[in-house]
């Protein structure tokens, strides 16, 4: 329980199923403090109390136990050294897949174990779908009802173990919903304004020290200007380049060992390939190529494309139709229909 509506109305609908409830709140902020002006509420940040407390007192309406688990050091470790290293190395790093494979649930479930806190089924507010599929003797994982607030792409990381023990309760209901169940049952946290970043204000903290300035190159190599650091941009980036020319240029590749930010017009966005690691395969495991949609961003549209396994778990995906700002770090997930097929890590692209 995040002390959002979400976790809230979740807990809400499984006490009125019947389920024995205990609600556990991860702490994760360590009062570090954020150098970066004010911005966008986040998952880690100060204003975390406040969430404790009101899942505490969501907790105290519901009538069920509620039992705040210090997460602090797997957090550090997981999401926040995980996004730095990221960061320093050039690409763009995706915490909220890390998150929920290795914190929310993976640590959080050990910790609450230590702690006395006996369960057999894990539930969550996400907006996604599991199920048993008989035939294959698989847990698989669906898009939610609500397109416009599914999270089925950052969970693709999850293991059979970790979907098999898994409950979304919100999979098959809508965010109006919701916040309506919210309003009927006084949980007085319907109204709540959602995170819009995984850092309150940013993530510049986690980079500032270590991050060198370095050159913003063309395609030739011609120097064009300075950057303040790799870490600071990503693939497709227009603003903040701090260069003039007589056209819009965006950030098409960065060379982390050059410490080089490379620049180009916008077509140069564009690529119909990309290899792709650390594959995880819900559905099955397929022998050779197949046909899926592909999404490379949470909010990029899903393309055509062919998936082909290669080995050490890796995957070429080759697009019908080329992708903008197809970028290392980030998730490529697979779908068929509303079918998470399975999901990788970008490492590179190829026109």
């Amino acid at each position: 329980m995040s002390g959002g509506v979400d976790s809230s109305v979740a807990a809400a609908l499984l006490k009125e199923q019947g389920y024995a409830v205990t609600g556990v709140t991860m702490r994760i902020w360590d009062d570090e403090t954020l150098t970066t002006e004010a911005g966008p509420r986040g998952c880690y940040g100060p204003d975390e109390e406040s969430d404790i407390e009101d899942a505490r007192r969501v907790a105290g309406i519901l009538g069920i136990p509620c039992h705040v688990l210090d997460l602090r050091s797997e957090y550090r470790a997981h999401v926040l050294d995980y996004s730095r290293r990221e960061y320093l190395s050039g690409r763009t790093p995706n915490p909220c897949v890390e998150c929920n494979r290795e914190v929310k649930f993976g640590a959080m479930g050990r910790v609450a174990r230590n702690n006395g806190v006996e369960f057999d089924l894990f539930a969550t507010g996400h907006y996604a779908r599991v199920e048993y599929d008989d035939e294959s003797g698989r847990h698989l994982l669906r898009k939610a009802r609500d397109l416009r607030k599914d999270q089925s792409y950052f969970l693709f990381s999850l293991s059979q173990e970790q979907l098999g023990s898994s409950l979304f309760p919100l999979g098959g209901r809508t965010k109006q919903e919701v916040r309506k169940i919210a309003s009927r049952l006084g949980l007085s946290v319907d109204g709540k304004a959602e995170s819009q970043d995984f850092i309150s204000g940013g993530y510049s903290f986690l980079v500032e020290g270590s991050a060198q300035p370095g050159p913003v190159l063309d395609r030739e190599g011609r120097l064009l200007g300075r950057h303040r650091g790799v870490a600071y941009h990503t693939i497709g980036q227009r603003r903040g380049l701090r260069i003039a020319a007589g056209e819009p240029l965006y950030v098409v590749d960065i060379d982390a060992d050059k410490n080089a930010v490379i620049v180009g017009g916008r077509e140069e966005l564009f690529a119909g390939e990309l290899t792709a690691s650390d594959v995880n395969w819900i559905a099955k495991i397929p022998a050779g190529p197949v046909r899926a949609k592909a999404r490379i961003r949470y909010r990029h549209r899903e393309a055509e494309a062919t998936i082909t396994p290669l080995a050490e778990g890796r995957a070429h995906v080759g697009f019908d139709e080329p992708q903008m700002a197809i970028t290392p770090g980030q998730a490529v997930v697979f779908y068929e229909d509303d079918l998470v097929l399975g999901g990788a890590t970008i490492e590179g692209r190829r026109s």
